[in-house]
């Protein structure tokens, strides 16, 4: 299936009634779902939507090109458009605040809170780090060097300029810039030579049980049997991509363990998938914790009462903690660090009765 793309097309007309607001998604119907129900394909063209809120969708927001409203059992043609419009759903405060960990003329480091989307999706379309940067910065041009899982808080980079952003970003795929950084406004040759922990990671994760310290090195790929497309699996041995962590437990108490988690590989969902393979996940991971309908159901909010014990938190307890680099522009060691989340520090000091050190 071809995924699901953002459309400015001037042959989608706006229904009448649609508000100015909605964001309008257009999805095409590969010739392979042909004569597949509207409301069964969005469930899975969707990510992370379950069959009852793909069905509401299709209820409330799918129309055709031009502008005719669809029904549910509409069964649908190869190559057919699918044009979803949607009010932006926005469940974070758009006054949240972005706490500033480091800043000069090539970069920003913010804490990012947790529940905070980086990008604009169709749930979360104003209050986003991009949208609130875009906001705060009106005349810059800011680039994200890396991403954050909209539950993970932490560290994050944003580069300031166009050559900053291609720099930083050639250190996190491990590419050092030749004769040192090129200055803004101008580029020089770069070498692609590859040298490991040019970045070095560093999150902070609380999880069931008590995983051993040491490295974990077992390969990861995307998991076609689940119908969510977002989930990872351990891949059989000399297949898949090559995914290591480190562990260092941090505290223990009975049942749950706080961990450093460093990264020598940056895999999708990597900690969580490791976590998970060694029989402790994440403390309310929805997707590899003990139930992956869990992910559906928390995207609907229709998580209920026994879910949200069975998870003991609303979100994963992941915190990306430290970055350490070298500035390409002033050759200086950055240790960029954020402090641990307040829900993580509560949480933690209820199951032990005691403040997290790395607090």
């Amino acid at each position: 299936m071809n995924a699901p793309r953002w459309l400015i097309d001037p042959t989608v007309v706006r229904p009448i009634g649609v508000p100015d607001s909605a964001i309008v998604r257009v999805l095409r119907v590969p010739p392979e779902e042909a004569g597949l129900r509207l409301d069964v394909f969005l469930s899975g063209a969707l990510r992370n939507t379950s069959r009852t809120r793909a069905k509401r969708i299709a209820e409330n927001g799918a129309f055709c090109p031009e502008g005719r409203r669809r029904k549910p059992s509409e069964r649908l043609r190869a190559e057919d458009r699918v044009v979803l419009w949607r009010p932006p759903v926005d469940d974070a405060d758009p006054e949240i605040e972005l706490p500033v960990v480091y800043l000069d003329e090539h970069l920003l480091v913010l804490n990012k809170p947790p529940h905070l989307a980086v990008h604009p999706t169709a749930r979360h379309h104003h209050a986003t780090v991009t949208k609130m940067l875009q906001q705060r910065y009106p005349k810059e041009r800011l680039g994200l060097v890396h991403r954050l899982d909209r539950e993970t808080s932490g560290v994050l980079l944003i580069a300031r300029g166009v050559e900053a952003e291609r720099t930083f970003k050639m250190l996190f795929e491990g590419i050092a810039p030749s004769n040192g950084a090129p200055p803004p406004g101008r580029r020089r040759g770069t070498v692609a030579v590859t040298r490991p922990r040019l970045v070095e990671k560093e999150y902070v994760a609380i999880c069931w049980g008590s995983p051993p310290d040491g490295l974990i090195d077992l390969p990861v790929e995307s998991d076609p049997d689940n119908p969510l497309r977002v989930k990872m699996r351990i891949a059989k041995p000399g297949l898949g991509m090559r995914a290591q962590t480190r562990l260092e437990t941090l505290e223990r108490c009975p049942g749950y363990t706080l961990v450093r988690c460093s990264l020598l590989t940056g895999r999708q969902h990597q900690i969580r998938l490791h976590l998970a393979a060694l029989g402790c996940p994440v403390v309310g991971d929805k997707l590899y914790g003990p139930d992956d309908r869990l992910l559906a159901r928390g995207a609907d909010g229709c998580l209920t009462a026994e879910d949200l014990q069975r998870l003991e938190l609303p979100r994963h307890a992941l915190h990306a903690a430290c970055y350490r680099l070298e500035h390409p522009f002033s050759r200086e060691p950055l240790e960029l660090r954020a402090p641990l989340s307040s829900d993580l520090v509560n949480f933690w000091q209820f199951v032990s009765g005691a403040t997290p050190s790395s607090a």
